[in-house]
């Protein structure tokens, strides 16, 4: 079984907050989701791309949740994260924004929340290199996890062998081995270790759930 990652996610609008999560964060961390919405996907909005730093070391996934990324396609080549996911619902045509990331040397990926069939999308998941499936509620903390979303993972892979599969949304240490043996590499983890008393613990608890040889 392939290794799956174990990425905490930071999701807030607070600058304050956002230090403190990277700094709760940086003992153990090294791959790390980062949120940001404008609220015109999601009725929240949070700290945008211009306000968005980590430490050096860490692999960031910026998930950006936008009706229109192409106004914020510049701001995030300017910070270079290693992965930009957007949405399949987005109102711009994704592929050109794929083409700009990969010309920047980052990589792209596709949001697919609960009602978005992969088949439906197949030139995007062709072109990205991560698809996402979103199973919680955009720009909100403590969604629960719709397993039978884990049906997208067979079907992503039929129509993109080698994409890297990503889930985001629930994942707590009850469901993340049954994520991990559907097939996912990327597990996001928000309030599960954000809100742990011991967050470092909770990253280490989660990461040994992705090893159990059974999915029961």
């Amino acid at each position: 079984m392939a290794i799956t990652t174990i990425a905490p996610t930071i999701l807030t609008s607070n600058p304050t907050e956002y230090k403190e999560l990277v700094q709760k964060y940086y003992p153990f961390a090294r791959r790390v989701h980062i949120d940001i919405s404008d609220g015109t996907l999601s009725s929240n909005t949070t700290v945008g791309e211009s306000a968005v730093w980590w430490p050096k070391g860490w692999e960031v996934d910026i998930h950006m949740m936008s009706l229109n990324p192409s106004q914020h396609i510049d701001g995030l080549i300017k910070i270079h994260p290693n992965l930009v996911i957007f949405h399949a619902e987005a109102n711009d045509d994704l592929l050109p924004l794929f083409d700009r990331l990969k010309q920047n040397g980052i990589k792209s990926g596709v949001a697919i929340i609960k009602n978005v069939y992969p088949g439906n999308i197949k030139p995007l998941l062709n072109a990205a290199d991560y698809a996402l499936i979103f199973s919680g509620t955009l720009g909100q903390y403590g969604g629960e996890a719709d397993l039978l979303l884990l049906e997208k993972v067979a079907i992503i892979r039929e129509i993109h062998k080698n994409i890297e599969i990503g889930w985001d949304g629930g994942a707590n240490l009850d469901n993340t081995h049954i994520i991990t043996h559907a097939g996912v590499n990327v597990i996001n983890v928000g309030s599960a270790i954000s809100r742990a008393q011991d967050p470092a613990m909770a990253f280490t608890n989660l990461n040994n759930a992705t090893e159990k040889e059974s999915a029961l």
